[in-house]
């Protein structure tokens, strides 16, 4: 067994000011006012102001590929592009690759969002959403199931299906010896969003993924999916690549990381 063909991602997300405008009658109102008023009527509702899923617009994607013979890690497409644009490029890597999914959290949150923002824009993956009537392993082992290992979120596995025992990405990693967060946080991301700070936005998101990518190489290795020569190859193979890279923000995390 192995962890090739796996794809890690991550998304970030800004209010969706446009369709706050069509279901709460914000028409002109500025796009600080809209948002501000989305919270507000969002407190009211739930007493905080974390939006429903389907007000959630993506503005960045990032992923970790280990493929056969390389390791990528990036964010889809670039920071002009539009949330259809981003969302159409991450359902292509499926169509393409049919890798195994790996996130921290993604069944809660990364792809129900992707779902209704595909909904609003029309995005088309068959492959995604196949339950085995093009491909009957898919009956077995798909994209959708909770139970099943072509999705894996770490979270919710860990943690058994029990919200109760669920634990941040962040403390998780830290505590492995792996950097956790830097730069950034989500609750942030709004706040770097509108002052044009997309770069940012898709830097933090980067470094999430690679987080979720350590720990996944770490409960592979407990579940005997690689051996312990294995999982430090890996490692060694990630470090490797940051160095390459040398992104500022790469070399910040391998900072973090080895300093640690």
């Amino acid at each position: 067994m192995s962890v090739m063909n796996s794809l890690v991602f991550d998304i970030e997300t800004v209010p969706d000011l446009e369709g706050g405008r069509r279901l709460f009658g914000l028409d002109g109102l500025s796009d600080a006012d809209t948002a501000a008023a989305m919270f507000h009527l969002r407190r009211q509702e739930s007493g905080n102001d974390f939006l429903r899923l389907h007000l959630q617009r993506v503005v960045a994607i990032s992923a970790v590929y280990r493929s056969q013979d390389k390791i990528a890690v990036w964010s889809l497409g670039d920071e002009k592009s539009d949330e259809k644009a981003l969302i159409e490029k991450f359902f292509h890597l499926i169509d393409r690759y049919s890798p195994t999914l790996v996130s921290w959290n993604g069944s809660g949150f990364d792809l129900p969002v992707l779902h209704y923002r595909a909904l609003v824009h029309g995005v088309v993956c068959p492959r995604y959403w196949d339950t085995g009537n093009d491909d009957k392993n898919f009956k077995w082992n798909n994209y959708l199931s909770r139970y099943h290992e072509r999705h894996t979120d770490l979270m919710d596995l860990l943690a058994l299906y029990n919200n109760r025992a669920y634990v941040p990405l962040d403390q998780m990693a830290s505590l492995l010896g792996f950097p956790g967060k830097m730069g950034m946080s989500g609750d942030k991301v709004w706040d770097a969003f509108h002052a044009g700070n997309i770069k940012g936005i898709r830097d933090y998101c980067e470094t999430d993924v690679l987080n979720t990518w350590l720990v996944y190489l770490r409960f592979a290795l407990i579940r005997g999916q690689v051996s312990a020569e294995g999982y430090e190859l890996e490692l060694q193979l990630v470090k490797e690549y940051l160095k390459r890279e040398g992104h500022p923000h790469f070399l910040a995390f391998l900072g973090e990381w080895e300093g640690g």
